[in-house]
Order: C-alpha cells, then sequence, then structure tokens
C-alpha cells in the first residue's frame, strides 16, 4: 500500500509545488511507483508537469464528488509517475463540501482504491488551512512542511502544527510529521546560514539533511511543463531533489 505524503505550508512562495512534482519525479527516478495529486485550486503542479489549465479533463474535484479517483489519474509522460490533476472547479469543492456528511474523508475514499497501485502518493495542499488541506491532512499518513530559509519563515507554522492535532485528534490520529525541507536556501547570505540553524535547533532531527538551494532551473521547468530533472539534469536544484528522495527512502527503509 502506498505511503501518502501531504506537502503541506498555508505560507505561499515556500516552494511546495516545485518540492511536490520535483519530490514526485525522483522517486519515480529511484523505480517507485508514485501518483502526485494536484490538490490546490491554483493548478500548478498540472501545469508544472505539462497540461493545460485549459484542457478539458477529469480533475480532482469529480473525484471528490463521486468518490473515485481512478479516471481522474492521467499518466504524466515521465517514468514512474502519474497525476490527479486539478482545475478551477476545485474552488467550489469547498462550498459544496460544507453540507455534506463525512467532508473531511472525502479525498481519503476517494484515492482508497487505487492507493494499491502505487508506492508513493504525494497530494500538493494549497497555501490555507481551508478544508481541502484537512481532506489532505486526514487521507495522509504523514505531513511534510517545506520552509523557506528567510526571515518570516516559521510564519504561520504553529498554525499548521495546530491543524496537524485537530485532524489527529478528530479524523486520522496515526498522522504523522514526515519533516521539515529547507528550501529556496542562498548559502552567501549569513541571514539564510542563521534560519537553517535556528530551525534546526527548533525542531532537530525532523528536518531533512538535504537543502533546497535557490536555483534559477527549479524556477524555468515548470514553465516547460517538465520536472527539473527531465530539464537539466546536471543542474543543482536536480541534484537536491534527488538527494532528498534518497534521504526520504532511506529513513523509510530505516523504519
Amino acid at each position: 500500500m502506498a505511503r501518502i505524503i501531504a506537502i503541506a505550508n498555508q505560507k505561499g512562495g515556500v516552494g511546495k509545488t516545485t518540492t511536490a512534482i520535483n519530490l514526485a519525479a525522483a522517486l519515480g527516478a529511484f523505480d517507485k511507483r508514485v501518483l502526485l495529486i494536484d490538490f490546490d485550486p491554483q493548478s500548478n503542479a498540472t501545469s508544472g508537469l505539462g497540461f493545460s489549465k485549459k484542457e478539458q479533463m477529469e480533475t480532482v474535484y469529480g473525484a471528490l464528488l463521486s468518490g473515485q479517483a481512478s479516471g481522474a489519474i492521467r499518466e504524466s509522460g515521465f517514468p514512474n509517475l502519474w497525476l490527479l490533476p486539478s482545475g478551477r472547479d476545485l474552488v467550489g469543492a469547498e462550498i459544496e463540501l460544507v453540507e455534506q456528511e463525512g467532508r473531511e474523508t472525502r479525498l481519503r475514499f476517494a484515492i482508497g482504491p487505487v492507493r494499491g497501485d502505487y508506492d508513493y502518493i504525494l497530494i500538493d495542499c494549497p497555501p490555507s488551512l481551508s478544508l481541502l488541506t484537512v481532506n489532505a491532512l486526514t487521507a495522509a499518513d504523514s505531513v511534510l512542511v517545506p520552509i523557506q530559509t528567510e526571515y518570516f519563515a516559521l510564519e504561520g507554522l504553529t498554525e499548521l502544527l495546530e491543524t496537524v492535532e485537530r485532524v489527529r485528534g478528530c479524523w486520522n490520529p496515526l498522522l504523522a510529521m514526515e519533516g521539515i525541507v529547507l528550501t529556496m536556501y542562498d548559502d552567501r547570505t549569513n541571514l539564510g546560514r542563521q534560519v537553517v540553524e535556528d530551525i534546526r535547533h527548533h525542531f532537530g532531527d525532523r528536518v531533512f539533511q538535504t537543502i533546497i538551494p535557490r536555483n534559477v532551473r527549479l524556477g524555468e521547468a515548470p514553465s516547460y511543463g517538465k520536472p527539473v530533472f527531465a530539464f537539466d539534469i546536471k543542474s543543482k536544484g536536480a541534484e537536491a531533489y534527488l538527494a532528498l528522495g534518497r534521504e526520504l527512502l532511506k529513513r523509510h527503509a530505516a523504519k
């Protein structure tokens, strides 16, 4: 059965979708079958894998309402990587689900029948603590938090951790903290080094050793609809996400 990891941080611009796409592709490169769920109405993971936001296709919105995800899953064109795309219609899902029974568990039931088809399922959450994020955390085994190595890095993290605790208490008692990934690191600045030191001091071994650097190729790859490995495999960004995938697998093998 797949391990389901929600990639979440309600603070925008921290490299969440970049991490979702490239960690998924890295795990695929290590011969793991991976499903990436784009659970953000902005659909950036969908376009980042080369699918047009204007394309008429089944999306995760339909999966939520029908309780069946299989018909919406698409081959990504990259090794061992599949996508459950998002679309603008996901904006309305929260309003439509509010009055429905079991609204927090809709994603869990939708992907339950396909869970055995994959080794990993990664969920790219929206940058908010919304009903969609609660659905993702309820469906997940663990939550991975990308944090930007800048001054306001820890802003909002307390609220996210409180939401994780509420989800544990109400819908998913086994939800674990997968860890924290430091992103957009610039080793030329004292601030970046200080933020890394502070976060490691606060969270210890919950912080991955791999640090994702600021890298032009990571920013360019989505505009070509590709993970960074298919765009420039020799870039520092590609090397970092391969290292992150390797570290994640090593952690799981040790458990």
